[in-house]
């Protein structure tokens, strides 16, 4: 069964179908009620390893909640309303258009007003598609939708297992990767041109360290007050115009 607003999918029949079909890859977290029998708990772990999926176990009472008290029979799958992108056909349309993509990674972005924020920012500077992770980061969610005030319907994002590798991958087919850090260039003198990829941290702790060994160059926004930082779609905004101004100079 689903739930009236399409964000779970819940009960043993359905929740087992959803995990085996290609629309897996639209779960965000799989809840498993505690002290569940083996057999079934099992079934879940396994086909979730398969999709590089985190169950979480959880009290009868948390997944009452989450369905308003329907019939979960101790599995809920809280899921995306949207499609995903899929990287690798992205990336060989670009290529086939001959068209030097801009591409947005967020490693972990938690809030999905952020998210949606980003999005409508993506959206207004022309960005060709974001990147987000599968664990620990919020996925595509109604919350999300509504924040990008339809942007959601106009950016392609596409949802990997592994940032790093990632990385590895748009580097060898020509992408620069560019990153944030407060030891990093000032932006204003950032040259956006070319295949390239802007990579966003987390609100909180910035770049996971394996992550930022991959950039190609880390860039800064110099502030002078009190405060030394600012919300992450905020900082992604003005990267992002900083980026269409280079890509595209008054003249």
């Amino acid at each position: 069964m689903t739930s009236n607003d399409k964000d779970f999918v819940f009960g043993r029949h359905s929740g087992l179908d959803f995990l085996r079909t290609q629309n897996a890859d639209r779960i965000n977290k799989v809840f498993l009620q505690h002290g569940i029998q083996e057999n079934f708990a099992n079934q879940v772990y396994a086909l979730a390893k398969k999709k590089s999926l985190v169950v979480q176990t959880v009290p009868k009472n948390k997944l009452d909640r989450l369905v308003q008290g329907q019939n979960h029979q101790g599995l809920v799958l809280a899921i995306s309303s949207f499609e995903y992108a899929d990287l690798n056909a992205l990336l060989d349309q670009f290529e086939k258009n001959d068209k030097d993509a801009f591409l947005l990674m967020l490693d972990s972005i938690e809030d999905p007003h952020n998210l949606g924020s980003i999005l409508r920012s993506a959206d207004a500077t022309g960005v060709n598609a974001i990147i987000i992770p599968k664990r620990h980061a919020t996925g595509l969610t109604s919350v999300v939708a509504k924040t990008s005030t339809g942007a959601i319907d106009y950016v392609p994002v596409a949802r990997v297992n592994n940032l790093v590798q990632t990385t590895k991958l748009l580097k060898k087919r020509g992408y620069w990767i560019f990153g944030t850090d407060m030891k990093g260039t000032d932006y204003r003198r950032w040259n956006a041109n070319g295949k390239t990829v802007l990579v966003i941290g987390n609100e909180g702790k910035g770049i996971s360290h394996l992550l930022k060994e991959q950039m190609d160059q880390t860039l800064t926004l110099p502030m002078v007050g009190h405060v030394q930082s600012l919300n992450a779609s905020v900082a992604t905004g003005i990267l992002l115009y900083q980026m269409m101004n280079s890509k595209n100079p008054l003249k």
